[in-house]
Parts: structure tokens; C-alpha cells; sequence
């Protein structure tokens, strides 16, 4: 989540400090043009994970965003690995034991969900509104057909169809 703390009707600092007492966990950027550094510790004890003052450079933003999934997924690395296959999140490379993998836009986007979140069982809804905007018909067998095409490419056993739950990708 990305949070400017100059907001119309409630401070961000407000909105924040609200959702972490409702428990929301989301991983939270503030962007802000208040750039002292009582505004960025009030920022950071609020419940902020980062702050970055304006004015910025884009590819900071991104870089630090990158930063943020990783750790709240558990990943320290810019690299994503599962077992052969690895991900390099800076480049949008993936290889496959060490061989590179060209990746339609929407697969590399479907395998890096499933990466950083490893282990776990995503559905198939999750996965839609990941990839897709809002109006996307959710009835489709996209995300079907990208499972096949990258199965594939990396290997028949790297994601697992859990029946009525969604896919697993083992690590």
C-alpha cells in the first residue's frame, strides 16, 4: 500500500495508525512531501513499513515497493527460487536450471505471485485480481491456460492443482 499523509478529509498518519489497530497487516509505504525527520519517525511508529519524502525518483519507489513484498512474503533476496527455477524480481529474468525461460507478461506476473508466496495454497480468485483489473470476467480459464503454459516451460510438478482451494507452487 502506498500512503500520502496529506490526505482531503483525514490525516494519513490517522488512516494508518486506524488500520493497524483494526490489524491490518498490509505492508505500507508512505510517499509524503513531509520530509522532516519527526514527520518520518511519526510516520514509521505509526505502523509504516517505509517512507520516502517527495520529491523522488521513480525507480527508488519501485525499488523500495519490490523491497517491501519481499520481506512481507518472507524474502530477503531480489531472487525468488523454486527448486530449478529462479526469478530475479530486478530484472524479470527467470531461468530454469540456470537456462533462460521466456515468460508471456501474464505468466511471469502468475509465477511471481505463486513464488512469493510459496508453500502456500493461492485460489484461483486471488490470482485473477492479481493480474487482472477490476472488470476482468472472472469466469474465463485464463488462469487455467497460463498454469498449463508454465507447467510447460518449468515442469509439469512445480505447481500443484489443490481441488476446490487453487495452486500451490513447492519449493
Amino acid at each position: 500500500m502506498v500512503l500520502d499523509l496529506g490526505l482531503p478529509e483525514v490525516d494519513g498518519l490517522t488512516v494508518l495508525d486506524r488500520w493497524r489497530k483494526a490489524g491490518v497487516k498490509v505492508p505500507v509505504l508512505v510517499l509524503t512531501a513531509r520530509d522532516s525527520w519527526s514527520d518520518k519517525v511519526a510516520g514509521l511508529d505509526a505502523g509504516a513499513d517505509d517512507y520516502l519524502a517527495k520529491p523522488f525518483q521513480t525507480e527508488e519507489l519501485i525499488a523500495r515497493l519490490r523491497a517491501l513484498i519481499r520481506r512481507s512474503s518472507g524474502n530477503a533476496s531480489a531472487e525468488l527460487v523454486a527448486r530449478d527455477v529462479r526469478l530475479d524480481t530486478r530484472s524479470g529474468r527467470v531461468t530454469l536450471a540456470g537456462e533462460p525461460v521466456k515468460l508471456t507478461a501474464q505468466e511471469y506476473k502468475l509465477l511471481s505471485y505463486l513464488m512469493h508466496h510459496k508453500g502456500k495454497v493461492v485460489s484461483r480468485t486471488e490470482l485473477i485480481e492479481h493480474i487482472y483489473d477490476q472488470d476482468f470476467d472472472r469466469d474465463s480459464n485464463t488462469i487455467e491456460v497460463f498454469i498449463t503454459r508454465i507447467r510447460k516451460k518449468l515442469g509439469a510438478d512445480l505447481i500443484t492443482t489443490i481441488r476446490g482451494l487453487g495452486y500451490s507452487l513447492e519449493g
